[in-house]
């Protein structure tokens, strides 16, 4: 029984009438009661046990008939049934306090209660018969292993209550990635039990699990020669690396179709077949199949929701997830998003569904390919950069302090080029400080992405020897008081704020408007010159339908883009597709309030609001301009737009205005 027990805790001690039963047999035997529980402070040895353990445990083996012994090794072997699992063996124990644990943890709590119940048997006994003790305990042991859960569901109660023992701390971190692919799953739309059937289906070991997870989350790259392919102005043949997998992007379709034998993604002349010039139309390739217009479906099913027509919404939703698919063309992926939130409208869980989302942690390294691939698909990016860039070293030309505030810093890709074009300004660089502005992340590390870009952009700024200084902020933006950015008056002050503002909650949420309150912010930093990129929609009327609708011919515009330039195959396209731009989407659809962040205005609007806000508009630099539209016209495809109109410069994909661009300074 020693052997069976060194391996365990007891786990109904903290019932206050066993320990009276307990004490009944200290009280036969003429001893004095044990003390209380081992405490928090008191750490198990290297056999797992700790010394007041064993002697309670010694204690109770000698005092006790063989009766109670077998009570007590079938209680063991039960508990061996639901506890014993290989992932647990691995881990080494850290002591904890008993009480704590007991208090905690789903399974012992459901043992108290029965402890504690009227209807329990289990009492304090009136007789000094072993006997009568033992059979009370026996009788109270068997109705308890009726609470108990079957197989594994112990630990899953375990892990959803942070209570698996710990390890040293010199692997905390590998821990802390656990919890972290806990919390990924709890937002899946099978809920709980998706995520234990995916535990019990994953063959491998924890460690091999925790050394896959470590590598994404915990062991962060701040640089690499990745990084410096697509952040870098460099050479390779005379060629850019991004103008390469421009080039190389359409090779990459034609093997697509060759490989699969099916529809193509573009046609010879640049014209999209796969979703039908974004049209709305998705058809399959065989000439008796029907034609599906999932354009209309979908405001179909959406109108229905509106009206909450359940019936209707239903039968509408499936035929969309008939002919949608997150694999298919652009039009089927975009019906197969549009879809997902209608779902998550219906359900009312859009708003968790959406936090899921948020909470997931993507590393850089892995939104860095995906930025690469849109670099060389779509001039936006490239564009805006390159704009806003050029502009703030025309600027800052003669300037030996620059400080740059920039609202939506994200992961800084913006600025390694901009720090490597400093270091080549004649009479050398200036010092250079960035404030980087961001939302908090969600969790106990608010600020540990924005951190983590000064870090990046510090080893930029030090291998390229540019003096660099940097100011993380990380809350919400209409929060930020001015004395926070640490502005001195004899710098040259930038602000750079591009397509973040559609974040920012407007007067439909609160009458004192988010937006008007980060300009006037703005207004007051008094910076030499404002550069404000905006991301250009109508979707954010209050009316569900409306908003449907506008954010239905966005999104047609951007999955039509990708369709059009990129193979369906691609890893980077997908994530695009599904983790930013189906995120998007499910935000406008499926949340409400101060939930939905996802709120953009036409440049229009956003114009008033500058100008409201004390703002004076200039004129973007005519060699820029030039410069930008001869490149968009001469290396991308020809749906590509861009114009000036009204001081803004504009970018969109088939005749739809999607980027705006604007540069302001205090009036």
């Amino acid at each position: 029984m020693e052997e069976d027990m060194e391996d365990k805790t007891c786990m109904l001690q903290d019932s206050l009438e066993l320990q009276a039963a307990e004490k009944s047999f200290y009280d036969l035997l003429g001893k004095k009661y044990p003390p209380s529980p081992v405490h928090s402070t008191d750490y198990i040895d290297g056999n797992g046990e700790s010394p007041d353990d064993n002697h309670y445990v010694s204690n109770y083996a000698s005092s006790s008939n063989s009766s109670s012994c077998f009570v007590y090794n079938n209680l063991i072997r039960n508990q061996r049934d639901y506890s014993y699992t290989p992932q647990l063996q691995s881990l080494p124990l850290y002591t904890i306090s008993q009480s704590s644990y007991s208090s905690s943890n789903s399974v012992i709590s459901s043992l108290d209660g029965l402890v504690d119940s009227p209807n329990s048997s289990l009492q304090v006994p009136d007789t000094n018969s072993d006997n009568q003790s033992v059979w009370q305990f026996m009788k109270g042991v068997e109705e308890a292993t009726m609470f108990l859960p079957r197989g594994s569901e112990l630990f899953f109660n375990l892990e959803a209550n942070g209570l698996l023992f710990r390890e040293p701390k010199a692997r905390i971190s590998e821990v802390a990635v656990k919890v972290e692919k806990k919390e990924e799953g709890e937002y899946s739309p099978a809920g709980s039990r998706g995520k234990r059937q995916s535990y019990e289906e994953d063959g491998d070991t924890e460690d091999e699990r925790r050394s896959k997870q470590a590598a994404v989350y915990i062991e962060s790259t701040l640089r690499s020669k990745m990084f410096d392919t697509v952040l870098l102005l460099t050479k390779d043949q005379g060629r850019d690396h991004v103008s390469q997998l421009r080039e190389a992007l359409p090779n990459e379709i034609s093997k697509t179709v060759l490989k699969n034998g099916i529809g193509k993604n573009v046609s010879q002349n640049g014209k999209s077949k796969g979703s039908n010039g974004g049209r709305g139309r998705g058809k399959k390739q065989s000439g008796n199949k029907e034609v599906v217009d999932l354009r209309t479906l979908l405001i179909h099913c959406a109108q229905a929701v509106a009206a909450d027509d359940q019936r209707n919404a239903n039968e509408l939703l499936k035929q969309i997830r008939k002919h949608s698919s997150l694999f298919g063309d652009g039009n089927q992926r975009l019906a197969y998003c549009f879809a997902y939130g209608l779902e998550a409208r219906m359900a009312g869980t859009g708003s968790q569904i959406y936090k899921g989302l948020v909470s997931k942690r993507t590393s850089a390294a892995d939104i860095l390919k995906a930025y690469h691939l849109y670099l060389a698909a779509c001039p936006f990016r490239k564009l805006s950069n390159f704009a806003s860039n050029r502009t703030i070293m025309s600027a800052a030309a003669k300037a030996t302090r620059l400080h740059v505030i920039d609202f939506g810093i994200l992961y800084g890709f913006q600025w390694p080029t901009f720090i490597q074009k400093l270091s080549w300004r004649d009479g050398g660089p200036p010092k250079l400080r960035i404030t980087g502005i961001e939302f908090p992340q969600p969790g106990f590390r608010p600020a540990e992405r924005v951190e983590e870009t000064g870090r990046r952009l510090a080893n930029y700024a030090e291998s390229f020897g540019v003096p660099f200084e940097y100011n993380p902020i990380a809350k919400k933006w209409e929060t930020i008081q001015l004395e926070e950015l640490k502005i001195d008056e004899d710098e040259f002050l930038a602000v750079n704020c591009l397509y973040r503002g559609k974040n920012l909650h407007d007067e439909s949420v609160s009458v004192k408007s988010s937006r008007d309150i980060v300009l006037n912010l703005i207004r007051k930093i008094n910076p030499d010159i404002f550069i404000h990129g905006i991301v250009n929609g109508a979707f954010n009327a209050p009316f569900f339908v409306t908003r449907f609708r506008e954010a239905l011919f966005h999104y047609s515009a951007l999955f039509d883009m990708l369709e059009t330039l990129v193979p369906r195959e691609d890893r980077e396209r997908m994530l695009i597709e599904k983790e930013m731009l189906g995120r998007e989407a499910l935000n406008v659809i499926a949340c409400e309030g101060w939930e939905r962040m996802e709120r953009p205005e036409t440049y229009k609007q956003w114009q008033v609001r500058n100008l409201r806000a004390g703002f004076a508009q200039l004129p973007m630099d005519r060699d820029i301009v030039k410069k930008a539209m001869s490149k968009v016209r001469s290396s991308y495809h020809k749906d590509f737009v861009i114009d000036e109109d009204s001081r803004w410069l504009l970018q969109g994909w088939k005749g739809r205005i999607i980027y705006a661009l604007s540069c302001w300074k205090p009036a």
